[in-house]
């Protein structure tokens, strides 16, 4: 997929071609789109079957978002090249954003290595508990705490605003969804990236405090599991559709839409055609996949895009 006016995409590789850098600005790589359950065969290649695991750098910055068993691939790709300290993000807890998590080699074999688990949707517990009792028999051979890498788990409330030791900042909301979910916003070298999945939408929509927080966005990252027609016999499950998504981002001035938590049933064949009937409603919308990258580079003269109350010239894609 290629993308234009300040938008980047590329597959599993950077292009050496002039292009903005990871480390100019802010960038999105996906390691795992697909909801509820993994999928593979012939008829999920292009747009993948691992479940959610995403990479933001902010700069250098690395924060990943979820576990599911998309993490295990990321390991594998990064290898050493992954900070000694490295901070996970947690939408909630549901097995398809928590099964990677003992998988994520080579990072939990290395005993100098921390993972900082960061749970927003327990009302201030951290992960920790639920983990543990996850990964423990009888449902799991093995406890986490055979692994040699140190796991330290840190509790908030969404709706706070994280603040790291380094100094950076993550701003979170509170989405609808069974036992909650956590929506995230990076804002770096002046461009908003926010994460919204799991979530299913309200009546009246859009949610006013949900188009705040993603107000002004450059990219906006939304759970579509659902088409208009499987939704209402899926109502109360916790997922939302991509026509849902639209509405959102053009309510809150949001440049550009890509849909994840795709579902386990729709075929390639399905997302293809789902992702044009998107992008003859809104050019700058997508269907995410699985090791895409999406860069965006930094603004120049850059606003304060906490305060962002105006959307940014519109993206094109080709």
């Amino acid at each position: 997929m290629s993308l234009a006016n300040g938008l980047h995409a590329n597959g599993f590789d950077h292009a050496d071609d002039g292009r903005a850098r990871p480390d100019d600005g802010l960038s999105l790589r996906f390691w795992g789109v697909r909801g509820s359950t993994p999928v593979s065969g012939p008829d999920y290649v292009e747009f993948g079957g691992s479940t959610p695991c995403l990479e933001i750098r902010c700069g250098t910055r690395l924060f990943l978002l979820d576990a599911g068993s998309g993490l295990n691939a990321c390991g594998r790709h990064h290898r050493d090249a992954l900070p000694r300290d490295i901070d996970l993000l947690f939408s909630h807890l549901h097995i398809d954003h928590t099964a990677g998590l003992p998988f994520f080699k080579p990072v939990v074999l290395d005993p100098e290595r921390t993972i900082n688990t960061w749970c927003g949707n327990l009302d201030g517990e951290s992960a920790g508990p639920a983990l543990d009792r996850l990964f423990a028999p009888p449902l799991f051979p093995v406890s986490l705490d055979i692994l040699p890498c140190r796991l330290a788990h840190h509790g908030f409330r969404a709706g706070e605003t994280l603040t790291f030791a380094d100094g950076a900042r993550v701003d979170t909301i509170l989405l609808n969804h069974p036992q909650g979910s956590v929506g995230y916003r990076f804002d770096h070298a002046g461009r908003r990236l926010c994460v919204i999945s799991d979530i299913e939408h309200s009546d009246p929509w859009p949610d006013p405090a949900l188009r705040e927080f993603v107000r002004g966005a450059d990219l906006m990252i939304y759970d579509g599991m659902f088409t208009e027609g499987e939704y209402p016999v899926c109502r109360g499950w916790g997922h939302s559709t991509w026509q849902k998504g639209m509405e959102l981002a053009r309510a809150a001035g949001v440049e550009a839409l890509g849909i994840i938590h795709l579902h386990p049933c729709h075929t390639d064949d399905t997302l293809r055609r789902m992702e044009a009937e998107m992008q003859a409603a809104m050019p700058t919308s997508f269907i995410a996949r699985e090791r895409q990258e999406i860069v965006l580079p930094p603004r120049p003269n850059p606003v304060d895009t906490r305060a962002r109350a105006q959307p940014a010239a519109a993206l094109a894609f080709p």
